[in-house]
């Protein structure tokens, strides 16, 4: 009887470090998969205001309580000027001022996003990954991420999205590998036009 006991809590170790196996596997190689990105972006029409409707959570923008929303425009050497803003817990605006570079032109769905400062962005360092992983034909909603899946964002031309606009999205990004039980629905309090 002591025996058929071992065995049991035996089988029974042995089938969840199994399961625990199984699912670690799964999930490195679903990790290490090649990211997809669009493939090919008229950065023209990818100018302008987007608002954040949902975001993973990153350290620099803990302080965002509301009204994130981003500006593009294309700047005098070609690349990007990135204007981020937001309201923080006080009610003050927070801003950052960056510049995206097209790291894979002329697709332009790949680019390094450096919020140094802009007498120091030369430097190949303090470049975040800016992927455009998912786009529609009018350029209203984007899925944007990066390679390792730490970071992602879904971004609309209007401050509000249909919440099946947002479940598509959101379903397109775990089919791509990322966890989304994280992910922050941004409060915007301005109106769609």
């Amino acid at each position: 009887m002591i025996k058929k006991q071992k065995i049991k809590s035996c089988l029974k170790k042995l089938t969840l470090i199994s399961v625990l196996l199984g699912v670690g596997v799964w999930a490195s190689a679903h990790a290490q998969k090649p990211m997809p990105t669009v493939a090919q972006i008229d950065l023209a029409k990818y100018l302008g205001v987007w608002y954040e409707i949902a975001r993973k959570p990153m350290y620099f923008q803990n302080q965002c309580a509301k009204n994130v929303q981003a500006v593009y425009t294309l700047n005098v050497n070609g690349n990007v000027s990135v204007e981020n803003s937001c309201v923080n817990q006080d009610g003050h605006v927070e801003q950052a001022q960056g510049e995206a570079y097209v790291v894979n032109a002329p697709h332009n769905s790949k680019l390094r996003v450096s919020f140094l400062p802009e007498s120091l962005r030369w430097l190949p360092v303090g470049r975040g990954d800016y992927w455009i992983l998912k786009l529609d034909a009018n350029y209203h909603t984007v899925l944007v991420g990066e390679p390792k899946r730490k970071y992602m964002w879904i971004l609309s031309r209007e401050p509000h999205l249909p919440e099946e606009v947002i479940q598509e999205y959101i379903k397109y990004a775990q089919s791509l590998g990322y966890n989304t039980s994280d992910l922050i629905h941004t409060l915007q309090t301005e109106k769609n036009n």
